[in-house]
């Protein structure tokens, strides 16, 4: 059978390609998988996905099946939430000005801006990219999610791609409620959990080098291994 394997971030750089085609025997696994790729690539606390969901290593792969290998992460419009992936500027205004109601006791925004330097070193700009389907629906089930754990009332959740250059903003999130404490929770919340879970990842330009920005580890239900090689 034939599958198509999507390296994303630093993966595909360590692949050589943007995507390619595996021929692997029937009934083969994630684990499978992986176990192939090794060699090429170091394969340790990343996840996969097979046809844009999350997948574990015991999955059992069928042929014209796509697995996306996603390195540790560096829409739609509702009334309840706004969800989004942007190749534009992202206009906080009138983002804030939609999600405002009069029933809303807080509006909490978190504006994630590109800064000019990381770890001493000088930034250019930065390039974004994602798994785009999965992403959104991945933004999506967290705006869900946020809507019922803490039940605010609107959620906004928009992350940019592409170049974005020194000040400018990579992601907004706009919470509105009734009441400041859950506000504060959700958006909380929401950016750590976009920042483990939702595939996107940044490449780093700085004045004397580039680099795949280092992502935070996924939750341990997500991490996938490939098998240790024999010696």
């Amino acid at each position: 059978m034939q599958v198509t394997v999507l390296p994303f971030g630093v993966l595909k750089d360590w692949l050589g390609a943007p995507a390619r085609t595996l021929e692997l025997p029937e009934g083969a696994t994630v684990a499978r998988l992986l176990a192939h790729l090794a060699p090429q690539a170091p394969l340790r606390g990343i996840a996969v996905s097979v046809n844009a969901e999350y997948a574990l290593a015991s999955c059992v792969l069928h042929d014209g099946d796509e697995v996306g290998l996603l390195p540790p992460v560096s829409g739609g419009i509702d009334s309840a939430a706004t969800v989004a992936l942007t190749r534009v500027p992202i206009d906080m205004a009138q983002l804030l000005q939609q999600a405002k109601q009069g029933a809303d006791g807080a509006v909490l925004v978190f504006d994630g801006i590109v800064r000019d330097n990381t770890r001493g070193r000088s930034t250019l700009y930065l390039d974004y990219e994602a798994y785009e389907e999965m992403a959104l629906r991945q933004m999506n089930e967290l705006a869900a999610q946020a809507l019922s754990r803490f039940r605010v009332r609107h959620v906004t959740l928009v992350h940019r791609l592409g170049r974005l250059q020194v000040g400018e903003t990579s992601v907004l999130i706009v919470v509105a409620s009734a009441h400041r404490a859950q506000a504060y929770e959700a958006s909380r919340w929401l950016i750590d959990t976009l920042k483990q879970t939702v595939p996107i990842w940044k490449r780093e330009t700085f004045a004397d080098g580039v680099v795949w920005a280092a992502g935070e580890p996924f939750p341990p239900a997500l991490a996938v291994d490939a098998p240790e090689q024999p010696s």
